[in-house]
């Protein structure tokens, strides 16, 4: 794809396609779960979960996070992100993920939490936006693969992002991510997405619209209405896996309450399985599918997800897991 200013971009997706994309939550997104979605749902495109550097030009990736870019099933193409605001170390981290097999790198510059917020890492770095042009340039240098950030709108102001665009376009960012909440909003509010299109009316780059796409008919409106080349989906995906096919209107838009039981069934059934070759410990495999029944939330799920988090071993939670299928009084 070329925009506007011609310089030929690399996109992790298929030119004349609006790809729907697998957000990367952490502590959630885990590459279980990823291959789950690569198997059953197949996003366009996953991100792992982001992986933390270091400062200093010897910053390098943990063993760990090096498993993390083993390439998903399906063919999904894998975008590894990266987190941390020290040049040197991020050059570094991001040449050692090259050197691991990564095609498509992502620097995170919208976590709204904790360090992410206070310090100049993630959301924090946008606090300091005069660091950004040199610490791309170098990135950009760094690597022959494609390139994009994951940002908020701004800091504290949600006009920020445009005194940001001309500094991206420069640097040769292939694409970016955007969710419309300030980092010092955190989730609180809603994502405001006619921020989206005047941020894709106002660069030639791809701008993929995150936040708040919590059902088909909304995604389906905010790409409409946007102008967006795609779709980030987070925790309305976690949730709900197949708002993927109901945004390709292979499924129903509004499923039926027992279809929906029975497709988290499901879901859960095989994530059980998974996570017990992924993790070590029977409390270690129910605490991370407990963080999954947060994003849950339609109220016709609430007696059973409330069941399924008051488990208290592996063994309670499949026993009230295999009653979901089940017929609901009237």
């Amino acid at each position: 794809m070329t925009p506007a200013g011609g310089i030929e971009l690399r996109l992790p997706w298929a030119s004349g396609t609006k790809p729907l994309m697998l957000a990367p939550l952490q502590g959630v997104t885990n590459r279980a779960l990823r291959a789950w979605f690569c198997t059953h749902v197949r996003p366009d495109v996953v991100f792992t979960e982001f992986l933390r550097v270091k400062g200093g030009a010897r910053g390098q990736l943990a063993a760990a996070d090096l498993r993390e870019i083993v390439p998903p099933p399906a063919g999904v193409p894998l975008v590894v992100q990266l987190v941390g605001h020290d040049r040197d170390g991020l050059v570094a981290a991001a040449r050692a993920a090259r050197s691991a097999g990564a095609t498509h790198l992502n620097l995170n510059m919208g976590c709204p939490y904790g360090r992410m917020n206070s310090g100049l890492s993630g959301g924090g770095m946008l606090r300091r936006p005069e660091l950004l042009p040199e610490l791309l340039a170098a990135l950009r240098a760094a690597v022959d693969c494609s390139l994009s950030v994951k940002l908020r709108a701004g800091y504290d102001d949600q006009r920020q992002i445009f005194d940001l665009l001309p500094m991206l376009e420069r640097a040769r960012i292939d694409f970016l991510v955007l969710h419309p909440r300030t980092v010092v909003q955190q989730y609180a509010g809603a994502a405001d997405h006619r921020l989206t299109a005047a941020v894709v009316a106002a660069t030639p780059l791809p701008v993929i619209a995150n936040g708040d796409i919590v059902d088909a008919r909304q995604g389906q409106t905010i790409l409409a209405a946007t102008g967006a080349a795609g779709l980030m989906l987070g925790r309305g995906a976690i949730g709900d896996p197949q708002l993927f096919t109901r945004l390709r209107q292979a499924a129903p838009g509004a499923p039926a309450a027992a279809q929906r039981r029975s497709e988290l069934h499901d879901y859960l059934r095989d994530l059980a399985a998974d996570y017990r070759e992924l993790f070590c410990g029977e409390a270690q495999v129910l605490a991370k599918l407990k963080e999954v029944l947060a994003f849950i939330a339609e109220p016709e799920l609430a007696g059973v997800v409330r069941e399924l988090r008051r488990s208290k071993t592996r063994r309670e939670f499949e026993t009230v897991l295999e009653k979901l299928p089940e017929p609901q009084p009237q």
